[in-house]
């Protein structure tokens, strides 16, 4: 069974920190392109950031540029986003996916395959 999970959310002050993880049972990640998501509620589901399978290429959201960094080990079969100098407006729940296929810009939710149950992340003082 293919699955993504995703850990690492919780609460934090502006201006913290945090490190998403999001693993893989079941299969490899090394030949996914995987991404980055975030939702809140009534809202669609935003790209945040994006990276290759070889870890090469990466996208970010003009929103988290600067801020957020995406990041892969493949012999660990884990995939991480580094969220930094957090803001009230980066709350929402996220999500990691992983794609093969390749269609699509690699920031567009509908390109992907797979996708994790989400994890809260709560920026508030």
């Amino acid at each position: 069974q293919l699955q993504l999970v995703e850990s690492g959310g919780g609460l934090v002050q502006p201006g913290g920190s945090l490190r998403l993880s999001c693993a893989a049972s079941g299969f490899s990640l090394l030949y996914y392109r995987i991404g980055w998501f975030r939702q809140v509620p009534g809202k669609e589901r935003e790209g945040v950031s994006c990276i290759s399978s070889s870890g090469g290429s990466t996208n970010y959201a003009d929103s988290v540029k600067g801020r957020f960094t995406i990041s892969r080990d493949n012999a660990k079969n884990l995939v991480y986003l580094q969220m930094n100098s957090l803001k009230p407006e980066d709350t929402a729940v996220y999500y990691c996916a992983a794609d093969r296929r390749l269609i699509g810009s690699c920031m567009f939710s509908k390109a992907y395959e797979f996708w994790g149950q989400g994890t809260q992340v709560t920026v508030s003082s």
